[in-house]
């Protein structure tokens, strides 16, 4: 910390800072929260931020803040406004560190303003401000605030209430141990794969311990953000694990429950409910990820279906009646914790597959007539992260390149249903091991390239990538479940889990703002139709023969490898987002 005498003095002795270390500017008379200044002055996620009386700069931000810091001085000196009255964009922070922020945000530098709340920052003018300012300080208990700022703002109501109020006292004790978000995350992991295990016995001990070990899982889930947010203690390998690991988890405790169903002398199906209660889940995600990435920028007014949701919001209870109806994770994993220990892994499966449906019911249906009700104008940025969801191989691709593709609003969704009922009806109706199955397969690539070829930009394009999840997901799962062969299910557990972790890893790149997986990624492991049209024709001629097991396995060993390096690679570099998820209701 060093004190200059003046607006000069303060821009040389940040020019002396090392170039890759972040600089702060506080007003030498600035009063308030402790919790204010490290709100403003230590998340890493942003370039630069401020509160009123202290600005921040991270290295990229650092020749900003120097021109900004000379171009404030000499309009101040010159008596001018730092921008026009009409473009202030914090006219109430009268600050030098203030106006600083100003002048950056002029030359296009994002700077964040937190949200204080009933925090203090400031710096007084007089006795009168000076005294309102200390009262504020003496009414509001820093702490306090900063461990309530800890717990997610929306959250399911298990989660709000019988987790959050205990759980962010634990965020605390492990700040204060040192202990880091990602340690937290990696223990929660542990946990649940223990429990897994534990559930893969097959014995009432094991079931109990399980359920009891799922528990404090979640409860490790919920621990992770709220110290990340409590310490403010963001990172890219972070914002990796918290993204993948609760998937991760979920798959691993269904096949651990499949394994302890089957050892408990239960048949073999048991795994074709795990990879059914797997597919439902994802492809509700995707629906999910898809509407909002559509509508993430989309430009027009609210749709009189989400004004009516605006208008339930006020009724607190129904807040929470529908926060429950979509089966949030909390809500999701108490279910089979409970389920688990008192019951067998099959009704654990039904009720799954049960809930889930109706939730997917309810949010699909939700997401349509907003669709429907608003006339939005889908943006080229909502267009490509739609594409990029799609995950289309060579083969979509190369249709797309030599078709114009169909005109029409629906015509996209409408053409990914056509090629998706053609796909999954093939594999649930005709002879298994037909080569019309390989035939409806080239169908559906067909299709699927016709439904990409124009941009999607429709108000119903976000259920291409879900149609074509749904298409290869329960394809697999048909096809592996008819081929009467040993322990295909699971093998197609596995290649599904592994798809399904790229479909993940694609969304939450999006959400970072660095784009889609690169595209030799997507050539390498083919694409959603050349999987789906591979595992087909695998099924035409390896019929009935422990070749199918085998072929299911190495094809997801392929993918998994592939998938999970570039993603290792992605996620540990220096051009993954410095962010910590705040992860899924669902």
């Amino acid at each position: 910390m060093q004190t200059a005498v003046d607006a000069g003095d303060a821009a040389a002795l940040l020019a002396a800072v090392p170039a890759g270390r972040r600089v702060a500017l506080v007003d030498p008379r600035f009063v308030g929260h402790v919790h204010a200044l490290r709100l403003g002055l230590t998340d890493p996620r942003f370039p630069a931020a401020t509160v009123p009386g202290a600005l921040t700069a991270q290295a990229e931000a650092r020749g900003a803040l120097l021109r900004a810091l000379h171009r404030t001085t000499a309009a101040v000196s010159a008596g001018a406004p730092v921008v026009e009255p009409e473009a202030d964009p914090a006219p109430e922070d009268r600050t030098v560190p203030g106006r600083i922020a100003v002048a950056l945000e002029a030359e296009g530098t994002a700077v964040q303003r937190p949200a204080l709340g009933s925090l203090v920052a400031a710096v007084p003018t007089d006795a009168e401000q000076q005294a309102t300012a200390e009262a504020g300080l003496a009414a509001v208990d820093d702490e306090a605030v900063r461990l309530r700022s800890a717990v997610k703002a929306h959250d399911g109501f298990f989660t709000t209430y019988c987790i959050s109020p205990y759980s962010r006292y634990i965020a605390r004790w492990c700040a204060r141990r040192n202990l880091t978000p990602n340690q937290v995350t990696t223990a929660s992991l542990i946990t649940a794969l223990i429990a897994a295990g534990s559930a893969a016995t097959g014995t009432r001990g094991g079931y109990v311990a399980a359920g009891i070990l799922l528990l404090v899982s979640f409860v490790l889930d919920c621990t992770d953000g709220q110290l990340a947010r409590y310490s403010l203690r963001y990172s890219t390998m972070g914002a990796w694990l918290d993204a993948t690991f609760d998937r991760a988890k979920e798959y691993a405790y269904y096949a651990g429950l499949a394994i302890g169903a089957v050892r408990g002398g239960d048949s073999d199906d048991v795994w074709a409910l795990a990879l059914g209660a797997m597919v439902l889940q994802a492809c509700r995600h995707v629906v999910d990820f898809s509407f909002n990435e559509a509508n993430h920028d989309a430009v027009a007014n609210t749709s009189p279906t989400a004004a009516l949701s605006d208008k339930l919001d006020s009724v607190g209870w129904t807040v929470w009646v529908r926060r429950m109806i979509v089966l949030p994770i909390g809500e999701r994993w108490a279910m089979i914790a409970v389920l688990t220990a008192l019951t067998t892994p099959r009704i654990v499966f039904y009720a799954l597959l049960v809930g889930c449906s109706l939730a997917a019911c309810y949010t699909t249906a939700g997401r349509l007539l907003r669709s429907l009700t608003r006339r939005a104008g889908r943006t080229d940025r909502a267009a490509q992260a739609l594409a990029d969801l799609a995950d289309s191989g060579p083969l979509a691709r190369a249709v797309a390149a030599i078709t114009p593709g169909f005109r029409g609003a629906f015509t996209a969704p409408a053409v990914a249903l056509l090629g998706t009922l053609v796909m999954v009806g093939a594999a649930l109706f005709l002879p298994y091991g037909s080569w019309l199955t390989v035939a409806a397969a080239g169908v559906h690539v067909l299709l699927s390239g016709l439904a990409v070829a124009r941009p999607l930009k429709g108000a119903l394009d976000w259920l291409v990538p879900p149609f074509f999840r749904a298409a290869e997901y329960v394809t697999i799962l048909v096809l592996a479940a008819r081929s009467d062969v040993p322990h295909a299910v699971p093998a197609a557990f596995g290649l599904v889990s592994a798809v399904a972790y790229h479909h993940y890893d694609t969304v939450y790149r999006i959400r970072g703002g660095t784009g889609a997986p690169p595209l030799w990624l997507v050539r390498t492991i083919g694409g959603h139709e050349g999987r789906t049209a591979l595992v087909a024709v695998l099924a035409a001629v390896l019929t009935h023969t422990s070749g199918f097991t085998t072929a299911l396995t190495a094809l997801a060993v392929a993918v998994a490898l592939v998938v999970l390096v570039e993603s290792i690679r992605f996620w540990v570099s220096s051009s993954a987002p410095a962010v910590h998820d705040e992860g899924e209701l669902a």
